[in-house]
């Protein structure tokens, strides 16, 4: 079975898109159908149907679509092992971070890193860190540094490395930034702006508000928290930020019995060997002088 047809398949599959797995693989469009009908003809199968425009997964290709990130992931673990053995930090790093991460805690590691080792072809991807998790347990990233979940995932490990105490903000002239005291329970009665449900942040801010018995409701909800932070300086609503955005754009409030906190680091898989270039990364990353609770 030819690796390169099982890439194809993969990228395909998961783009659901011909044109666009093209794209990816630095190929043409016809050059990716040729491996596609290979591989099918091998099996003696489909793996796609092809209506119009939409190109969606046979049940033969749901099958053999965990088979082949499996072989790939293998293949790709075998080769960074051997790389290793030179001991040489060069080749290709998948890496994964968040937009909030990427702009506010990884420049100076970036920067260290690409004066260190400039043989090192940094493929670098913005995502949501539930996505990044997620790619790192497929195989399809090999390092992500985000938001950690607040429970750990089977195959992933988890390593600290910034402690990011979470605060309630407004804007200076929100009715809420005129109170000196103030219970969790006052927030309820004004819109709030916050991340989707299904990321890590939101995940912790609803836990401790349930601990609280108070329900937590969004009006409006993104997962940039830049964005966030625009939307709450023009008093739209309040939200929960990472204490390190407030500036003057912000009136941070005061709110008793709610401590929050998430923690920020790396994911990898625990049973995939790590690249020299990756292990370099993790070095040049701060120590973490204190571990918040996830």
């Amino acid at each position: 079975m030819d690796i390169a047809n099982l890439r194809a398949f993969v990228a395909v599959a998961e783009s659901q898109s011909f044109s666009a797995a093209a794209t990816q693989l630095h190929l043409t469009q016809p050059a990716i159908s040729k491996r596609i009908a290979t591989l099918e003809t091998g099996f003696q199968t489909r793996l796609f149907d092809r209506i119009g425009r939409a190109v969606d997964l046979t049940e033969a290709g749901r099958a053999l679509l965990p088979r082949a990130r499996r072989i790939l992931a293998e293949l790709d673990d075998s080769r960074r092992a051997l790389a290793d053995l030179s001991g040489t930090v060069g080749g290709t790093l998948r890496l994964g971070t968040s937009h909030h991460i990427g702009l506010h805690r990884l420049p100076p590691t970036l920067r260290t890193f690409a004066a260190r080792y400039p043989a090192v072809t940094l493929d670098l991807h913005f995502m949501d860190s539930e996505a990044a998790c997620h790619a790192v347990e497929t195989g399809d990233l090999e390092l992500a540094i985000v938001t950690l979940p607040p429970e750990a995932h089977g195959p992933l490990d988890l390593q600290p490395v910034w402690d990011d105490p979470l605060v309630v903000v407004c804007a200076p002239d929100h009715p809420l930034a005129q109170r000196r005291r103030m219970q969790i329970a006052d927030l309820a009665a004004h819109p709030a702006i916050l991340p989707a449900s299904s990321t890590y942040t939101r995940q912790i801010a609803e836990r401790a508000f349930h601990d609280l018995g108070i329900g937590l409701r969004s009006s409006l909800s993104t997962n940039y928290l830049e964005i966030i932070k625009m939307l709450v300086s023009v008093g739209l609503g309040w939200s929960l930020l990472p204490q390190t955005m407030v500036d003057r754009q912000l009136h941070m409030l005061p709110v008793r019995d709610l401590r929050l906190r998430r923690t920020l680091g790396t994911v990898r898989h625990r049973e995939r060997t790590l690249s020299n270039a990756a292990r370099a990364m993790i070095e040049l990353l701060p120590v973490p002088t204190h571990t918040a609770s996830r």
